[in-house]
């Protein structure tokens, strides 16, 4: 028996409540098959139940993206809260992330579940910023056209500058 539309739309919005209510969020990974858009991970739910900005990483593997946007909503769980410019470790194996704020109008094209679950209501998100295994950061000049456009910055231009 073929389910509809609307009957696979439901059974997803009762897996993201379960996940949501089971773990604090669901994580939502969205990849280009043809692999010519960078693929991403983001968060659905960790504002309504920690009362933290959802998070999304850009450019890494789905399964790196869903384990630092995990790694994110256990440490906010435990009461962790991230200031722009500041570099975190733990979320990627020997290295750094900066953690900051998105611009709402830069998250529409990436956070289509998060604007379901709100019920277009606006919620706040944060980027996972991760550099090259070099230690480039997108912002840098050594950093090359591929890395720059595989992790487009959804906030500020440079982390640490106003």
């Amino acid at each position: 028996m073929n389910t509809t539309p609307e009957q696979r739309r439901a059974e997803n919005d009762l897996r993201v409540a379960s996940d949501i209510a089971t773990y604090g969020c669901h994580v939502v990974n969205v990849f280009d098959p043809d692999q010519k858009l960078p693929s991403f991970s983001y968060s659905v739910g960790i504002q309504a139940t920690s009362g933290a900005p959802e998070a999304i990483v850009i450019g890494v593997r789905p399964d790196l993206g869903h384990s630092m946007v995990n790694e994110y909503n256990d440490q906010v769980r435990n009461g962790a809260r991230f200031a722009r410019g500041t570099k975190y470790d733990g979320f990627l194996k020997g290295f750094s992330i900066y953690i900051e704020p998105a611009k709402p109008d830069l998250l529409l094209d990436y956070m289509l579940g998060c604007t379901r679950f709100y019920q277009g209501a606006r919620y706040a998100a944060v980027q996972l910023i991760y550099p090259t295994t070099s230690g480039v950061w997108p912002w840098q000049k050594t950093a090359d056209a591929w890395f720059r456009s595989n992790q487009p910055l959804l906030g500020r231009a440079h982390p640490y500058r106003r």
